[in-house]
């Protein structure tokens, strides 16, 4: 985790401008011969002071000064003063939305399975004088909360629930970290779950588990269809039953529809051609093949 607290030193743009104009003007002075050696040290002691007293906070920091030891307020953002040598400034933090990323090794879900899990969280400093007085170096309290946390999390879930529900992991880990965080106004906006790595044996078993239930939902899927299939024929022959021309139609069509196939031969037995009247089929499949080739 990168820290976000800096101790800046008075070296500015500002500051560094100052000291160069009043140590010019203290030498052309002293050149000049209207200052001695002892007012020159006196200017040149001055130029440091006013120099170091200039401070600059960027946009998105908050200066903690101190007074003597005791909290004195925040400034910036842009430039300040402070009283050299009275005043000192403590830190500067970073209000900006911050991202870090922490993870979990071998950790034990509560079915007992060894994880490692990868989580990223964002969070931001809402008051900077809680954060900068009430904790000290509050960034690695915050990286320890947040891996504690996780590991308290996984704990209290089954692998099946870290893998197929990681939104309810997050939150639930968001919420540990924000009644941690919150007494010092700090606020973890978002949790997310990146990746979760288990073993590649078990991965392999749970690979061969899917595998097989999946089968076993093809094999259901099939016997439905049979005893669909199986239904419609018993509705179908109740309905030849009683209409035997019905049935001697659908006879006839499906030995049309079989003779119409290129190539195709089809073997009935002989008692047949009495009773589907098979010479006047093929008639019917010569002129359906004439025809075809006229059409090309």
């Amino acid at each position: 985790m990168t820290t976000n607290v800096v101790n800046k030193g008075w070296f500015n743009p500002i500051s560094l401008s100052v000291l160069l104009i009043l140590i010019t003007v203290s030498v052309v002075l002293y050149i000049l011969q209207i200052i001695n050696i002892p007012v020159l040290a006196l200017f040149l002691l001055f130029s440091g002071l006013l120099a170091s007293a200039i401070r600059i906070a960027d946009q998105w920091e908050r200066a903690v000064v101190l007074r003597m030891g005791k909290y004195k307020g925040l400034r910036g953002p842009g430039p300040f003063v402070i009283i050299p040598i009275i005043d000192r400034v403590s830190t500067y933090i970073d209000q900006r939305v911050r991202v870090n990323s922490f993870k979990a090794e071998q950790t034990l879900t509560k079915d007992t399975v060894p994880v490692n899990v990868d989580a990223v969280v964002y969070w931001t400093v809402w008051d900077v004088e809680k954060a900068a007085l009430e904790v000290q170096e509050y960034q690695k309290a915050i990286e320890h909360i947040t891996q504690t946390g996780l590991r308290d999390t996984i704990g209290k879930h089954e692998l099946s629930t870290l893998l197929q529900e990681r939104d309810k992991i997050a939150a639930d880990l968001q919420q540990v970290l924000d009644e941690n965080t919150n007494p010092w106004d700090i606020t973890c906006q978002t949790v997310g779950i990146k990746d979760i790595t288990i073993p590649q044996d078990l991965a392999d078993a749970m690979s061969k588990e899917a595998q097989a239930e999946r089968e076993r939902r093809a094999r259901v899927i099939l016997g439905t269809a049979e005893t669909e299939i199986a239904e419609k024929f018993e509705q179908a022959s109740k309905k030849y039953t009683d209409n035997p021309v019905a049935l001697h139609l659908r006879g006839m069509n499906m030995l049309f529809e079989g003779l119409k196939e290129k190539g195709s031969m089809v073997i009935v037995p002989s008692s047949a051609l009495d009773s589907m009247n098979l010479g006047a089929i093929s008639g019917l499949a010569s002129l359906a093949k004439n025809n075809e080739s006229n059409s090309h």
